[in-house]
């Protein structure tokens, strides 16, 4: 790194003894600062490159050491076809790399699909998935860094007044761990204000089921809500519930499951 230099400021100090008067014109001006330190390293410098000059002459004078012989095995040259591909069970790009949509649950039967919360290509654009923040331009930002590669959803409503949404988030997660940190800040914001019961989806490590106690009365309605939240390798899930009467545990917790264990 290059050393910007200028000139420093000159402090003046006592006169020497012996020296002609003490005022301004006679004193005797201080030493800069640094001026030793780098005549010191200049004379340093010198004595280096002197040495190095002595060494290549010395080094010149003297005969050429042989190198020692190359010596490396003989590889086998590799025969017959190619080994076949990992499958789907083997490997967990071959699954993800396809349609993301096929990963998601098929509707119960009898069930009404409803676009909620996607387009009817069963797509989620980035602009919708950052309208469902609060600050939709702070969501917009942030799935980006998180390297947001894609995203799929289902949802469809049951007999009565259950509706039911689906979301996989699937991240490029080259430089992040964009799944694990979506599903995170997803367990933080479902507990968030307390009044919900909690438990753990089966075979997914920190995966979280929540279900509110008390309903939901901003939309002219009393509307019970639960969800659950997961994540594995480079997808994070999102299930929503919404009824008119209580999500029992068994309900929300099941589907989660079975909806992780086709990823």
């Amino acid at each position: 790194m290059s050393e910007t230099t200028g000139p420093e400021p000159e402090i003046t100090g006592p006169a020497e003894p012996g020296a002609a008067g003490t005022g301004a014109a006679g004193a005797r001006p201080a030493r800069r600062r640094g001026r030793t330190p780098v005549f010191l390293a200049g004379a340093a410098l010198l004595g280096l490159i002197a040495g190095t000059c002595a060494g290549y002459l010395v080094q010149a004078g003297r005969a050429p050491t042989p190198l020692p012989p190359l010596s490396q095995p003989t590889l086998t040259q590799a025969r017959g076809p190619a080994p076949e591909p990992l499958s789907a069970a083997q490997d967990h790009k071959v699954r993800t790399d396809g349609d993301l949509r096929r990963l998601l649950l098929k509707k119960p039967a009898g069930a009404r699909e409803t676009p909620y919360g996607g387009d009817r290509d069963g797509w989620l654009e980035l602009l919708q998935v950052a309208a469902s923040y609060n600050s939709p331009a702070n969501a917009y930002g942030w799935q980006l860094s998180q390297e947001f590669r894609r995203a799929a959803t289902a949802g469809w409503r049951e007999d009565g007044d259950r509706t039911v949404v689906i979301h996989l988030f699937q991240y490029r997660q080259e430089d992040t761990f964009g799944a694990r940190d979506a599903a995170k800040g997803d367990y933080i914001s479902a507990a968030e204000g307390g009044g919900a019961d909690s438990w753990a989806i089966p075979g997914t490590g920190d995966g979280t089921a929540y279900a509110r106690r008390t309903p939901e009365t901003a939309f002219g309605g009393s509307v019970y809500t639960a969800e659950a939240h997961a994540w594995r390798g480079d997808i994070a899930m999102e299930i929503y519930m919404y009824d008119t009467h209580p999500v029992p545990k068994k309900t929300i917790v099941d589907l989660a499951k079975r909806q992780m264990e086709r990823l």
